[in-house]
């Protein structure tokens, strides 16, 4: 499936527009049919309902764009592939619409998110699609179901501020789309670039203030999609740590979200899934910083961590742990400072 610089750029503005177009019409959808998200719970930081949906938006515009460029391209044999990928990234995007409009409990998205991953588990190791195999099937087994629900719910927790997830996704997966270039993973860089194009069409309206919010149908869908795509990329480094690490770093700031917002639940006594203002942004506004300048903040830090998978990937053999190394201190020493910050509002 490998494709020119035009034929790239048209996938990417493809998915851009499509989903640009849609999330509107979802928007209105969603205020005539009422599926909004009202600031009733203590850890919502927006003042009025807005409006879900744009999930949707996102799910459609990114399996239009994939399979519109196979027909187009002719290429069928990248059908099978492109369908494992995407269709339990659909199916969980169901089960979190089902919630944004029933408002499930959160055992069963979790029982789903580990359905899903024991299922693609199987397919990636029993297809030997897996990129960076242990060699002991059971290790390869574990780390796959845990790293599908470990970032299935890392980006769910994420999208608790306006642009936060979806900048932070589309900012991953053009990283992944050059990794996977430069490594000759052409279907990986094309489905990462329609992800780009289809979570930067919906930032146009959810950035802040956003005008509507993905929910869970399209969290869950980005979850899902991100934590596969990672799997499948066979990365350059010989290293097997550096090899491992370049997926952690292209998702390093969600998984910091995640990792403080469970720690500090745990250490009050309360549930992990329990809502609050205890994430990354929340800690970041509470220190004075706006809004937009929280968001923007965390892309910065996602752009840096990605830059570092970057420049791991084309290390010399002998760099490649050291840099692995400095990027960890680095993300355990930011792990620590926002531990320190204040984990609730005095209200």
């Amino acid at each position: 499936m490998e494709l020119n610089f035009s034929e790239y750029l048209v996938l990417f503005f493809t998915a851009l527009t499509i989903v640009g177009v849609l999330t509107p019409l979802a928007r209105k959808v969603a205020l005539r049919i009422e599926i909004l998200d009202a600031p009733t719970e203590s850890h919502k930081t927006h003042k009025e309902a807005i409006p879900y949906l744009g999930g949707v938006a996102i799910i459609i515009g990114t399996c239009l764009t994939t399979y519109l460029a196979i027909v187009v391209s002719g290429q069928a044999s990248a059908l099978s592939l492109v369908s494992a990928v995407l269709i339990p990234a659909v199916l969980m995007g169901v089960i979190g619409l089902v919630d944004d409009i029933k408002k499930l409990s959160p055992w069963p998205r979790f029982i789903a998110q580990n359905l899903f991953g024991l299922v693609i588990a199987v397919i990636l190791i029993a297809t030997r699609t897996l990129g960076s195999p242990t060699g002991n099937t059971i290790i390869d087994f574990a780390i796959t179901t845990l790293w599908i629900v470990g970032i299935t719910n890392s980006i769910n927790f994420f999208d608790n501020v306006d642009g936060g997830a979806s900048g932070t996704v589309a900012i991953s997966s053009l990283f992944l789309f050059f990794l996977a270039l430069q490594s000759g993973q052409h279907a990986i860089a094309a489905l990462s670039l329609v992800l780009t194009g289809a979570t930067t069409g919906f930032l146009l309206w959810n950035k802040p203030p956003a005008r509507i919010y993905m929910g869970d149908a399209g969290a869950l869908f980005l979850g899902i999609l991100i934590a596969t795509l990672t799997l499948r990329f066979d990365p350059n480094p010989i290293n097997l740590s550096a090899s491992f690490a370049l997926p952690i770093l292209l998702l390093a700031v969600p998984i910091l979200d995640t990792s403080v917002a469970v720690i500090s639940r745990l250490r009050k006594g309360i549930s992990p899934f329990q809502g609050g203002q205890d994430h990354l942004s929340h800690r970041l506004m509470r220190a004075g910083f706006g809004k937009r300048q929280a968001v923007l903040s965390l892309w910065l830090i996602s752009a840096f961590y990605c830059f570092i998978a970057v420049a791991i990937s084309n290390a010399p053999f002998d760099l490649e742990r050291v840099l692995t190394g400095i990027a960890g201190l680095i993300w355990l020493l930011m792990l620590t400072l926002f531990l320190k910050t204040s984990d609730s509002s005095k209200n």
